[in-house]
């Protein structure tokens, strides 16, 4: 195959030096319309920033397919996923977080137990869902009825008793983040995170239009002992899920292990019965957060995902059991896996051929002479 990449296009650059982490970093592609956005975030990566906008624009806009970019605030919904009844829906992303909730606001019952999280030694306080007020349970989504030119936000309900939701930083924050899918039966699969204190992946199915979603499997936290030394001390487990559905029906997953205790290793996985069962995870890379999938029109299927660097990864066998050598979109000038990028990458498809990648450089160059946090794509062909 002929891989071609374009130049870095930038969609948006931060202030001369500007050196705080959630700025400019953490790219969402998205479509209204004939026009492809993509939403970044320009605030504290904190669960005290979940579902708010800010003032400073948070989007780019391009009508002809990636080239030139406008920059707006992230006011105007995008599409989301149509659904077979005529419904539109937006679910399983940042922009339909909701804020989060001080905890001092709620009445909560026992908790389930306390982790400290790997990251920044906080402690994450876990509480059974079944048994947290109404406001804090189910699955926070916007649909768009047939029909109507009007978005309405819902809480579709979340039948599973072992799900887990915690407090942290003295918020109660309500995420369910992950990949949703339509499936060749009408059903919707979401295979998200965070579920559980176990550091589990959950997968589960609506069978009607995300009105309400039951369990439909679990990739469990079974790591590689010999490839990460460190495996049995992160208590998040496997987090960051990346999936599609392949032409042949199966699910492949790329999850993070990545967290405070040091890099970690990126695995893959498949489900061949629709989420139901998932073999052990194995380590494809010694590295990489946030892990998206993409299968093209063409059979090809890219993997991107970043820490050190951002890398593209293609399988050209149609499966995902053999990958290209990655190919790298950053720089890297440090031994640290955070000073180039955030890692955090997004894909969207263009025709059978084609796709953008969008990510995030901590040092490009400015017409100032000075570097700058900068949003950027990359228009990627993959042809015979």
């Amino acid at each position: 195959m002929k891989i071609t990449l374009s130049d870095p296009i930038l969609v948006a650059e931060g202030p001369a030096r500007e050196i705080r982490w959630g700025r400019y970093q953490f790219p969402t592609f998205g479509r209204i319309g004939n026009r492809i956005t993509l939403t970044f975030h320009v605030a504290e990566d904190s669960p005290r920033a979940y579902g708010q906008i800010g003032e400073q624009p948070n989007r780019g806009l391009s009508a002809d397919g990636g080239r030139t970019w406008s920059l707006v605030r992230a006011t105007e919904p995008t599409d989301g996923l149509l659904l077979p009844n005529g419904d539109h829906i937006r679910i399983g992303t940042p922009e339909v977080t909701p804020k989060s909730i001080p905890v001092g606001e709620l009445t909560l019952p026992a908790p389930v137990g306390t982790l400290i999280g790997t990251y920044g030694h906080l402690p994450y306080t876990y509480y059974r869902h079944d048994e947290l007020p109404l406001i804090l349970q189910g699955v926070p989504l916007s649909r768009r009825p047939a029909g109507s030119d009007r978005w309405v936000e819902e809480r579709a309900r979340l039948d599973d008793p072992a799900m887990q939701r915690y407090t942290i930083q003295e918020v109660f924050p309500v995420v369910w983040w992950g990949d949703v899918h339509l499936t060749t039966d009408g059903s919707l699969l979401a295979i998200v995170y965070p579920c559980s204190a176990e550091g589990e992946v959950a997968c589960y199915r609506s069978r009607d239009f995300a009105r309400s979603w039951q369990p439909q499997g679990r990739i469990l936290y079974r790591p590689d002992l010999k490839a990460d030394p460190l495996a049995a001390g992160r208590t998040w487990g496997f987090t960051e899920p990346g999936t599609v559905i392949l032409r042949d029906g199966s699910l492949l997953a790329a999850l993070r292990t990545t967290d405070g205790l040091g890099v970690g290793p990126m695995y893959l996985t498949r489900s061949k019965d629709q989420g139901r069962s998932w073999p052990a995870p194995h380590v494809m890379s010694p590295t990489g957060v946030m892990p998206r999938l993409l299968q093209l029109g063409n059979g090809v299927i890219v993997l991107s995902s970043g820490r050190p660097g951002v890398d593209l990864r293609f399988s050209f066998d149609h499966r995902g059991e053999t990958w290209t050598e990655p190919h790298a979109l950053v720089p890297l000038t440090s031994d640290d896996v955070q000073a180039d990028s955030c890692g955090y990458t997004n894909l969207i498809a263009l025709d059978d051929d084609s796709f953008l990648v969008a990510y995030s450089w901590f040092k490009r160059p400015g017409t100032d002479g000075q570097t700058h946090k900068a949003v950027l794509v990359r228009r990627v062909t993959v042809l015979p």
